[in-house]
């Protein structure tokens, strides 16, 4: 009998909201897409064929926010992603350059995008950079690949007016603008987000991890978090994500004393340290602290002397990471929703990927356990949203002609079964099995992209809205 199908997946509790298919259905895979869903499918007709009885199979899990470059993250980065069922994810800061280099190394058949991020002394001159060196930078950064740029303004901050600047550019080119909110005039915290609402002017822009403007630095966390919640339903021109991990990572870089990153310095005031390169020794040793050290082919948390030796050894340019989420922010931005119905924060992201805290399955599928999310509503947001915030309308569903990237679930575990991402296995019961890397990039950087040995997956700029939200 000549086959049809390259995999059959048999018996499955299928979860697909923008198809409206919701119960058990067998799913049929050719060429990388989605070939026909129907309550049986002949296993007869492909070349293999899965019995996944009792699991729930979604679309594939898109994380709107990790890191996996040389600079955050680190080559395990993708291993760590298709471990906990990620498919497709954003890298968001970049350098470009190591993204690209990791993704050919180590790539585990992910599809991943990068923006690459904005930095005084590293890829702008100063903190006060004009709209002609903006252009350029971005320039530069889609002919690397990439498909927009990050300010990163929590941890190295620019003028509000170059700020402003560096967001406008972006809408003129249609690129992608990423934000971590915070200039030389605010902190990383819920005044840093209402300026960056200010600073867009209307313009669209992601304004990453809601959750870490809610933690009470300025006003109670509760206060801050409905203001948070009140200015996105005010601003559609706004989206974002937010994390259900309690930790957060930055960097651990000190330079003459003192760390480089002023979230750095922001967790160290919070548990009464110093902001010094002594003060964040003694918060490694007292745990609060927690180095990101590399173990056993993945990243792990430390603390301690040991993990003050790891810090000590890399002359202190590691990942630090402080508990300083609580839990009742993360809760509520991941489950609260508009008079209409939808979401107000449209994703869940991990700002994981190397940085060990990749739980969208793991929290996401707890919440669902407690009946604050329904399973509809965990796919809506850990694949259909994202994949429209990033243009990619063949992915976040599972219809006919749609990307196979499938993720399957077992929601008593609350783990990742298999994941598949371009009709490829990327990982079967913990065992990561994939190779390459998609590269979701721009006419302008694909020939960049093919030079560095990987296959570009060309969205178009011009017709592809970034920053959409639902």
């Amino acid at each position: 009998m000549l086959k049809r199908y390259k995999i059959i997946f048999k018996n499955g509790f299928v979860v697909d909201p923008v198809n409206h298919r919701n119960g058990r259905f067998d799913i049929a895979i050719v060429d990388g897409q989605i070939a026909a869903i129907a309550p049986e499918i002949d296993p007869t007709l492909a070349d293999e064929s899965f019995d996944l009885s009792g699991q729930y199979v979604v679309p594939g899990i898109i994380d709107p926010h990790i890191h996996a470059s040389a600079w955050l993250g680190g080559q395990f980065a993708h291993k760590m992603l298709a471990r906990a069922g990620v498919t497709t994810a954003l890298d968001m800061s970049g350098p470009i350059d190591s993204v690209l280099d990791i993704a050919q190394k180590h790539g585990t058949g992910l599809s991943l995008a990068s923006v690459q991020y904005v930095r005084p002394e590293h890829t702008v001159a100063n903190s006060n950079p004009g709209s002609d060196e903006f252009r350029q930078l971005l320039t530069d950064t889609l002919r690397k690949g990439a498909i927009g740029f990050k300010l990163l303004g929590g941890h190295y901050p620019l003028t509000p007016e170059a700020t402003a600047r560096g967001i406008e550019v972006c809408y003129h080119h249609g690129a992608y603008v990423a934000f971590h909110a915070g200039t030389l005039a605010t902190g990383s915290n819920i005044e840093g987000f209402h300026e960056a609402i200010e600073l867009a002017h209307g313009y669209p822009l992601h304004i990453a991890h809601i959750n870490s403007y809610c933690r009470g630095s300025v006003r109670p966390y509760r206060q801050e978090t409905e203001e948070a919640i009140s200015a996105l339903e005010a601003h559609p021109n706004i989206v974002s994500e937010s994390y259900l991990s309690p930790f957060n990572g930055t960097s651990g870089e000190c330079k003459n004393g003192v760390p480089l990153s002023q979230v750095t310095v922001t967790c160290l005031e919070r548990q009464g340290f110093a902001p010094t390169e002594k003060g964040l020794e003694d918060a490694i040793v007292s745990g609060w602290g927690q180095v990101n050290v590399e173990s056993g082919g993945e990243i792990i948390l430390a603390e301690g002397e040991s993990a003050l030796a790891y810090w000590k050894a890399h002359d202190t340019d590691t990942t630090i990471s402080f508990r300083v989420n609580l839990p009742e922010p993360r809760i509520n931005l991941a489950t609260v929703k508009q008079a209409d119905g939808k979401f107000v924060v449209g994703s869940i992201s991990t700002d994981g990927g190397g940085i060990p805290r990749n739980v969208i399955v793991e929290s996401g599928l707890a919440l669902v356990r407690l009946g604050a999310l329904s399973m509809s509503e965990f796919v809506i947001k850990t694949s259909h949203n994202p994949a429209k915030m990033l243009g990619l309308d063949n992915k976040g569903h599972l219809g006919i002609g749609a990307d196979a990237d499938i993720t399957v679930l077992n929601l008593e575990t609350q783990k990742p079964v298999m994941s598949m991402a371009n009709g490829n296995m990327v990982m079967f019961k913990g065992f990561v099995c994939g190779h390459g890397t998609r590269f979701i990039t721009t006419t302008e950087g694909e020939a960049h992209v093919r030079s560095k040995g990987l296959t570009p997956l060309v969205i178009d700029l011009n017709s592809r809205p970034f920053c959409k939200r639902d």
